[in-house]
């Protein structure tokens, strides 16, 4: 016993230390990860904050053009064509350039805003609101003469002639449509995105009441929808300028018109050319496979059931568009404020999001495939057509889902020039000619041309995926913070 208890020796200091040592170190990296679950949850909030109101701006602004056509196709089918190859002519002719360009505030106003020169923010969008209302005057020149340009590019003169005067109608839409994407911009990257959302819903209310009057009471056809498209236009302008004037909440990025919204137009051009280049690309390839899929036999199937995906998927886009706004907010204004880890975090956390909300958008795309076709027509062979189209839809809409949040993150960085030669080389150099390969020479159809489209966006997801991850967030931060100072000082001087 007494052996025992000689060899029984107290602990020695330097063990005591290592242990206490080891119990720090543990309680360190404890309160990180705490940390870090913290950081997480906080990001995940805020872009849901974001992406739910600008899912339904998107859906509202949506559903506006879908009830004009709605109250039109009423009238017959005649006016119904002509309303909607009028709608399809002003939106590759002239909305898609607006949107494109407009997206160089996500980066200037959004990057300010981080940066807390919320003077400029008001300056961004006035020189933004007058160069789209120059832009939209030549615009306005190919929308006169829609008619002459559609049967010129051989679309049927019947068609053509009721969708000239519907164009011309919605002359005054063109000259809002800019203002309006430039103030929603301005609202957005500030993360005022319920007023947006309250006025998108208003507006669209609205719009069935006047759609109502326009087409029925007032006995104006098809003219009377496209003027209440650009009531509804300029009334959402209305009140959002109401709101930018008197809110407290713009007091500081609002300040009065100025004259330096006339200076350093070329630095805005820099972003706004690239951009619409980016988004024109895009929307651009997708009218075009309307167009080929009326060169496939049996031309009305094919296009119909084009029409269908076509709807499907747009739907179903909203939710990714409001995630890609949100991201581009989010890292536009973690980056202008010199945070490039949050900038980092903001991405991480919402292709984490878009991936389960792919997941859940094809799982459910798979489920209802044999019977989604029935809600929009009632001929078994459409709907079976429809069936075997819906595993496509939901491998591209899982892809589409992460090009846009992508998208959205090259739009808050200011990477607008790299997106549109993804754009150019994913649609242009792959999506479209492996579209006819499929479709004309090994005779698939629409099948084949929305397996031309998955092509591309495979290649445009993965090169922005590439890009991101190889990205220097330190660098890109500094980078947005000589763009706020650049865009300070030239305006003061």
């Amino acid at each position: 016993m007494e052996r025992e208890h000689q060899n029984t020796n107290p602990p020695s200091p330097l063990t005591q230390n290592s242990g206490q040592d080891a119990l720090v170190v543990d309680e360190k990296q404890s309160k990180s990860r705490a940390t870090e679950r913290e950081k997480v949850v906080e990001e995940l909030k805020k872009q849901l904050w974001l992406a739910g109101p600008l899912t339904l701006v998107s859906l509202l602004n949506y559903f506006l053009q879908v009830t004009s056509l709605m109250f039109v196709g009423h009238l017959g089918e005649l006016p119904l064509s002509g309303a909607s190859m009028a709608t399809s002519f002003t939106s590759v002719t002239g909305l898609s350039l607006l949107i494109g360009m407009a997206s160089a505030l996500d980066t200037l106003c959004g990057q300010s805003y981080g940066a807390k020169q919320h003077q400029m923010l008001g300056i961004h969008m006035q020189r933004a609101m007058l160069i789209l209302m120059i832009v939209s005057i030549p615009l306005a020149i190919i929308w006169a003469n829609t008619r002459s340009i559609l049967i010129l590019f051989g679309q049927d003169t019947e068609i053509s002639t009721e969708a000239g005067p519907y164009a011309k109608f919605l002359l005054p839409c063109l000259f809002a449509y800019g203002p309006l994407q430039c103030l929603n911009k301005f609202l957005q990257t500030q993360n005022l995105v319920f007023p947006i959302m309250c006025f998108s819903g208003v507006t669209t209310l609205l719009h069935v009441l006047m759609c109502w009057i326009m087409v029925f009471k007032c006995g104006l056809g098809s003219r009377g929808a496209a003027i209440a498209n650009s009531i509804s236009y300029w009334l959402n302008i209305l009140m959002l300028s109401l709101y930018v004037k008197f809110s407290p909440s713009c007091a500081q990025t609002w300040t009065g018109f100025s004259k330096e919204a006339l200076h350093n137009i070329p630095s805005f051009l820099r972003l706004a050319i690239p951009s619409a280049v980016m988004v024109c690309l895009e929307m651009w390839s997708f009218e075009l496979m309307v167009l080929l899929s009326g060169r496939l036999p049996n031309p009305k199937l094919e296009t119909s059931i084009l029409s269908i995906c076509l709807n499907t998927t747009a739907t179903v886009w909203m939710i990714s568009l409001g995630l890609s706004r949100a991201v581009s907010t989010r890292v536009s204004n973690e980056l202008g404020a010199g945070n490039p880890w949050g900038a980092r975090l903001a991405v991480r956390v919402v292709l984490a999001m878009t991936i389960i909300e792919g997941i859940l958008v094809a799982t459910w795309m798979l489920l209802i495939r044999n019977i989604w076709g029935y809600a929009y027509s009632k001929q078994v062979q459409v709907v079976k057509y429809v069936a075997l189209m819906m595993p496509i839809l939901a491998a591209s809409n899982f892809l589409d889902g992460l090009q846009c949040v992508l998208s959205g993150t090259v739009k808050g960085c200011g990477w607008q020039k790299i997106g549109a030669f993804i754009n150019l080389g994913s649609y242009y150099l792959v999506g479209i000619p492996s579209a006819i390969v499929f479709a004309f020479v090994l005779h698939i159809g629409a099948k084949g041309l929305w397996l031309g489209i998955t092509c591309a966006l495979i290649v445009q997801a993965l090169s922005l995926m590439i890009i991101t991850i190889r990205t220097d967030w330190e660098k890109e931060a500094q980078k947005a913070t000589d763009r706020v100072y650049n865009s300070v000082t030239r305006e003061g001087s």
